[in-house]
């Protein structure tokens, strides 16, 4: 059984006509302008499509991400950064998760406003309005 082939409405790419073949369809009479606005390549450049695909992998949301990681790691209690770790950010909130109840417990009730005031101090207010933790 012969398979048909994956793209059947794909016009492989050719060279627009040369001058003598201008010059020859000009002298019959043939319109090669529509052939070759059906032929044209559909290419963009990239300084048109790169903006587009980082915007779809959210590249900033990333960013800032590993930033909050960054700092998260460097200027919390190790002791701390070794039972929770962001997981995520949404809408101002930064989700972490928490490898115990008794941690949970200690961070929610002891230290919830230290950390969000560290975070706030090295990000600004506007990105992280407020912490939220779960067990996982």
């Amino acid at each position: 059984m012969e398979r048909p082939f994956p793209f059947r409405n794909y016009l492989p790419a050719q060279a627009p006509p040369s001058a003598r073949q201008r010059a020859v369809a000009q002298w019959r009479g043939w319109d090669w302008t529509a052939e070759e606005k059906a032929r044209r390549l559909s290419a963009k450049p990239t300084s048109e499509i790169i903006p587009k695909v980082l915007a779809g992998l959210r590249f900033d949301r990333r960013q800032s991400e590993t930033e909050i990681l960054k700092v998260w790691r460097n200027q919390l209690d190790p002791n701390l950064t070794a039972h929770a770790q962001p997981t995520g950010l949404r809408n101002g909130t930064l989700f972490v998760t928490v490898d115990s109840s008794v941690w949970l417990d200690e961070i929610v009730r002891y230290r919830r406003r230290e950390i969000l005031e560290r975070l706030q101090n090295s990000f600004g207010r506007s990105l992280i309005t407020r912490i939220s933790f779960r067990v996982g």
